[in-house]
């Protein structure tokens, strides 16, 4: 496999006592589209800061492009796209002369890319900035960070505020801008259905560390949500391939990750199995993000409940 454009390490980052980031380690590859998912506070901003040299760890290592983050020059932050929820434009600016601006700081800016890309966003030139709506800014956001050429495009939950239509149209544009690029994306989102149209790759934030690091086909491949009904007497069961087991008003609402035949031969034996499919990625965060600790979904090592393998 190709050197990854983008690697953390171990990194470390605390504020005061707190700790945001105790350890987190994954890789980006070129081509891959990488969703870093957690609740509010989990330290996905943070990361993203550390990754882009706005921050420095505490421990550990972060690169770009083999790169050190706190070492990026020119060159590097050439190569490299962003787009923040904040969605920051020169407001006294129209459209077009954001596009000019860019295309005269950026040497790999791709003008006429751009302006066909305005134009299926339905974004005129000469429409003032300070007017946008705030789904018209993220759109423009969008458009001048690929028209920059970039290899690496890191976004910072940019559909946050955005109403059901307008983030609809910012992932449609998403997916069109980057059809004919080669370019990796790294981006946090808390909508995991957009998530699920365009990731390859998630990984869920949990405690400081990486829950889950895995492909969408290998959640689905590997993690089994059932409801199983036991017979009278009957405990719920446990050990290293179930994730979280709930009480439900009929039953138990169990994931289970890298389930053996025999695990789910003593669950028919001992009651009814029902309901058995992979989980949606919503289901799949709130097991792990959720009160009681999470499993944990990884290529490299699967523990859960304790257990590993």
């Amino acid at each position: 496999m190709n050197s990854p454009v983008v690697r953390f390490a171990g990194v470390q980052r605390w504020f005061g006592k707190r700790v945001v980031l105790g350890g987190l380690s994954f890789q980006l590859h070129p081509g891959q589209v990488y969703a870093l998912l957690g609740r509010n506070g989990s330290g996905k901003t943070t990361a993203l800061r550390i990754l882009l040299g706005f921050l420095a760890p505490h421990a550990g290592q972060a690169t770009v492009f083999g790169v050190d983050s706190r070492e990026l020059g020119p060159l590097q932050r050439a190569r490299i796209g962003w787009v923040g929820e904040e969605h920051r434009l020169y407001p006294t600016m129209t459209v077009g002369g954001a596009v000019a601006f860019e295309a005269g700081t950026r040497p790999g800016f791709r003008r006429d890319f751009a302006e066909r890309a305005l134009q299926r966003c339905g974004l005129g030139t000469d429409q003032w900035i300070v007017k946008l709506s705030r789904g018209q800014r993220a759109q423009l956001c969008l458009v001048l960070a690929v028209a920059g050429n970039p290899e690496l495009l890191v976004c910072d939950d940019p559909a946050l505020g955005l109403d059901v239509v307008m983030r609809r149209e910012l992932l449609d544009a998403l997916i069109d801008l980057l059809a004919d690029t080669g370019c990796a994306v790294l981006f946090s989102s808390h909508f995991l259905t957009d998530v699920e149209r365009i990731a390859d790759r998630v990984g869920i934030l949990h405690q400081g560390a990486l829950a889950v690091d895995a492909t969408l086909d290998d959640v689905k491949r590997r993690v089994l949500r059932c409801l199983w009904v036991p017979r009278a007497g009957e405990a719920p069961p446990a050990g290293p391939h179930v994730l979280r087991s709930g009480p439900r008003r009929h039953g138990h609402e169990l994931t289970l990750l890298d389930a053996p035949e025999a695990l789910l031969v003593d669950l028919r034996a001992r009651g009814e199995l029902l309901q058995a499919a992979p989980p949606t990625l919503e289901e799949l965060f709130l097991d792990v993000t959720g009160a009681g600790g999470p499993g944990l979904l990884r290529d490299e090592v699967t523990t859960a409940a304790g257990g590993a393998r």
